[in-house]
Formats: structure tokens, C-alpha cells, sequence
């Protein structure tokens, strides 16, 4: 993505999370932020600088501006450095976007090929439309708090910032799609990424079973997923997940452990058959791996080929030796932090590598520079400062060595 300049007026979790992808693929990335700055730079951890660990790495390779869009001198250059992006792309709510005058409309005036992008709760068309939306509520509302409780009994959250991270993917390759458009047309567009509908569409990519068909042939989930015996299995000294799936697998695992007449078992004898009987079927594999320790059972199903894995700890990861064979981990020397520690882009490109040599900046740091690079004149840019469009100390960049 080298070459294309996106203008970033998202903050916390969705939308960073979608420009750090296009950040690690070699786009320029322009963060603006207003005074108050992104809420995530303040959720602790931190040290010296205040900027939190998720702030630090969800914005990593990022020039970070600060422009009051409230004032109309903000808005206006604002929409200046508009003209010089191929991406526009914010999560206010429409009614808040079109207040400070940076809806498509206004954008597409400036700059009439520009891909934006509205990251949004709830579809425009719907009764929802305009409505808050947090991670929390999304998955609340598409389903995936009401499959936990049937887990486990009570409404529960998935552990994750799951409806965020989809949403935010979701929009990247949205993007991306809309840039070849362009590329090939020379015509932007506007996108609206809905968190519900997306999170909706994730959901139901298995769990629609047998509402794929009208009338329904059954519960729109599915049974495997919802089966409370689907769990890592208990062995010697720990736990392990061993995924005994297609039926190669299972005549594998039945001669491996000498359990052969479980082959024949009419309740097991093919897939579908296991999946009308999952609970029985995990029963079965669960009495077997209680019988050894987790290593000696790495050991045996990696040479039966049965996919089998510990059970990490996110403290784990940061030891794991595959992530560490391939340098997954990167460092970097922060001005005022010191050595920091993030994780890698996961994807190997073999021609054009992808990556990041800069963590996260510190609010502001970029602005004049940015501004300049704009054409912005030194005279506008003092008339701004002085408008408190921007803090003075925004004027000096401090810059981070990777």
C-alpha cells in the first residue's frame, strides 16, 4: 500500500485496529486526534508518556496530529489535508460527522475520488441507525452473548474485543476493494461498515445451520459449537485441545489408542453421525487423554497427524517457540519509554514484506510537520496555533527510533 495516504479520524479499538493493517502494509497513516486525544492512549498501563499498551500498539507506524474540529478553522484543514488522501475514514455516529461539516458530501467537494469510509453501529436504513454501539452491546445484540449462556448458563462476553477487531477487518478489506475500484475507474465512493450487520453475517457463517433453509430443518446454531462437553480435554498434569474431526482422523485416533470397535460404533461410525452424537463423542475422546501426560500426547498425535495443541496463557505467547522461530515479537526503543515490545504483522508477503518500524507517537507530535508537508504555510499554520486549532507543543516533533 505504499503510496496511499489515509486521513484516520478514528479512535480506540475498531478503526485503529483497521488503519494499523494498512499502516503495516506500507500506507501513510495521518492520526487526528482532538485535544482530549484518543480515549485509548489513557487506559493503563502506561509509563512516562501516558500512552497505554493498547494505545501503543494499535497505533504503531502512525503520524499523529491534533486538530480541534469543533473550530472552524480545524474543520477547514481538516479538509485541506483531505485533499491530499486517497482514504477518509471515522467512527462518529452520522449525526455527529455531519455537525463538524465532514460528512461524504462535504469530503467529496475537496476531493471527489476519495474512498471514505463511516464505520457505523447500526445500517443507515434501520431503526437502530444512529444508536451508541460498543463492543459489549454488539455482541450482545448479535447473538454471541446468548450462545455463551447456553455454555455456560449465564449471559457472558466473549473475552475479547471480538465485534470490534471483525468490524474493523471487515472495513480494511472493504477499503481495499474500493481502492481497486478506483484505481481501475478513477471513482471513489462512500462505504458504510455497520458493526451489526457485520457481527450478524459472522455469527450466522456457521451457526446458520438449518435456517438456511424455509421452512427451518432446525435451531439456527451449530450443534458441535454448542455442545458443553466441547472443551480442552483433561490429561495427567493439564489440559489439551485435540480436534478429532474428519473420519481418517477418527479411524487414527481409535487404532492409535487401541480402541479400535470404536470405529464401528454406530454412533460414531462417520461425521454426521458424531455430530448427531457430540457429546458422547467428546466423552469417548476425553476418557482416552486423561490417561497420559500433555507432552506424551503432543508427541503421539503430531505423528498420527491429529491436530493436538496445548493450552497457552496470553502470558504464554510471549514465550511460545514457534512465535519466536518466526520472529513474531518486534522491539523498539521508545524516546520516552523506553525498549517496547509489540506484536508483528502476521501475514509473510514473499515480494513486498510488510511490517512497521515506528511504535505508537505521542499525541500531537506530527502536526506541523504534516501540515507543512500539506502546503500549509507558515503563516496559516501560526494563525492556527493561535486559533487553538492545535497546542503549540504540537509544532515539535519528538521522533521514535525503531
Amino acid at each position: 500500500m505504499s503510496g496511499i495516504r489515509v486521513l484516520d479520524l478514528t479512535s480506540v479499538l475498531m478503526g485503529p485496529y483497521c488503519t494499523q493493517v494498512f499502516c503495516d502494509m506500507g500506507a501513510e497513516v495521518i492520526k487526528v486526534e482532538g485535544p482530549e486525544g484518543d480515549s485509548s492512549r489513557h487506559i493503563p498501563p502506561y509509563k512516562d508518556s501516558r500512552n497505554g499498551g493498547i494505545f501503543t500498539s494499535l497505533n504503531r507506524g502512525k503520524r499523529c496530529i491534533s486538530l480541534d474540529l469543533s473550530k472552524p478553522e480545524g474543520r477547514d484543514a481538516c479538509l485541506d489535508l483531505a485533499r491530499t488522501c486517497d482514504v477518509f475514514i471515522h467512527s462518529m455516529r452520522p449525526k455527529a460527522i455531519q455537525r463538524l461539516g465532514l460528512d461524504y458530501g462535504n469530503v467529496a467537494e475537496f476531493n471527489s475520488s476519495i474512498v471514505y469510509c463511516n464505520l457505523l453501529g447500526f445500517g443507515r436504513r434501520g431503526r437502530y441507525s444512529g444508536l451508541a454501539a460498543y463492543d459489549d452491546a454488539i455482541q450482545a445484540i448479535s447473538g454471541l452473548v446468548s450462545l455463551q449462556q447456553e455454555l455456560v448458563g449465564e449471559p457472558a462476553y466473549i473475552p475479547t474485543v471480538l465485534a470490534d477487531k471483525v468490524a474493523g477487518l471487515t472495513a480494511a478489506y472493504a477499503i481495499l476493494a474500493a481502492l481497486l475500484h478506483k484505481e481501475r475507474t478513477g471513482v471513489g465512493q462512500q462505504i458504510d461498515v455497520p458493526m451489526f450487520e457485520t457481527m450478524a453475517s459472522f455469527v450466522l457463517v456457521e451457526h446458520l445451520c438449518g435456517y438456511a433453509f424455509d421452512p427451518p430443518l432446525g435451531r439456527p446454531v451449530y450443534p458441535r459449537l454448542m455442545a458443553v462437553t466441547r472443551k480442552p480435554y483433561r490429561t495427567l498434569d493439564g489440559h489439551l485441545s485435540v480436534v478429532v474431526y474428519n473420519d481418517k482422523q477418527w479411524a487414527n485416533f481409535a487404532r492409535l489408542v487401541g480402541r479400535e470397535h470404536l470405529i464401528h460404533d454406530h454412533r460414531f461410525a462417520t461425521l454426521a453421525d458424531r455430530s448427531r452424537h457430540v457429546d458422547a463423542w467428546n466423552t469417548a475422546v476425553a476418557e482416552v487423554i486423561e490417561t497420559r501426560t500433555t507432552d506424551d500426547w503432543l508427541t503421539i498425535l503430531a505423528e498420527a497427524g491429529i491436530p493436538a495443541m496445548k493450552v497457552n496463557s496470553t502470558q504464554d505467547l510471549f514465550t511460545d517457540p514457534h512465535l519466536r522461530d518466526v520472529g513474531f515479537f518486534k522491539t523498539f526503543e521508545h524516546p520516552v519509554d523506553g525498549r517496547l515490545r509489540l506484536p508483528g504483522f502476521p501475514v509473510e508477503f514473499h515480494c513486498t514484506p510488510a511490517g512497521f518500524d515506528m511504535p505508537a507517537r505521542e499525541q500531537g507530535a506530527d502536526t506541523a510537520a504534516v501540515l507543512r508537508e500539506a502546503s500549509f504555510s507558515p503563516e496559516r499554520i501560526s494563525e492556527l496555533q493561535r486559533a487553538g486549532v492545535f497546542d503549540v507543543r504540537s509544532a515539535v516533533p519528538k521522533p521514535a527510533t525503531a
